[in-house]
């Protein structure tokens, strides 16, 4: 079983007179852009993406839904212990087991990097926005059972998508 960890993507900048509530705050027109390029890319490097699980946040549920888009899902669920200051230990138990192909989790930093470094027994790993990480597990996700396949900036997920998909 894999999990990707992939950080949401760029959004508005935090200002309480637009976004009383930051849980609000989207992404902007440019960062939908760059999380789907990072989409495209991803789906070449792990194309057996069977669900999506994402923080209620307006800016991780949007980057989710690109992400659903471009690799073709039907749409995501939420998972309230990916929002900001979750538990981590929630999030693991809440990741079905599946052999069907990975999963996705949408979160924020520094959570996911330090879920990440809760999976693989390490120090945490920052995502940068639209970057994930890929982790994993010959049987069940548990704290320390996981090991790291990749770890990539949007940057590069951008450069691994097909040249059709790149703008």
């Amino acid at each position: 079983m894999r999990i990707i960890l992939f950080r949401h993507g760029p959004a508005g900048r935090r200002d309480a007179s637009l976004w009383p509530d930051d849980a609000l705050r989207p992404l902007t027109r440019r960062g939908e852009e760059r999380t789907r390029q990072a989409a495209h890319g991803l789906g070449r490097i792990e194309p057996d993406v069977s669900l999506i699980l994402t923080s209620p946040f307006r800016r991780a549920d949007g980057t989710a839904q690109v992400l659903a888009q471009v690799l073709g899902l039907d749409g995501v669920d939420r998972l309230d212990a990916l929002a900001p200051g979750g538990s981590p230990r929630q999030v693991i138990e809440s990741v079905p087991r599946t052999d069907a192909g990975a999963v996705v989790l949408v979160g924020h930093e520094p959570d996911l990097g330090q879920l990440a470094a809760m999976l693989i027994g390490s120090i945490p790993l920052p995502l940068k926005k639209a970057g994930a990480c890929a982790i994993a597990f010959d049987d069940r996700v548990a704290p320390g059972a996981g090991s790291l396949c990749w770890l990539a900036t949007r940057k590069l997920l951008r450069r691994l998508a097909p040249k059709k998909d790149k703008v």
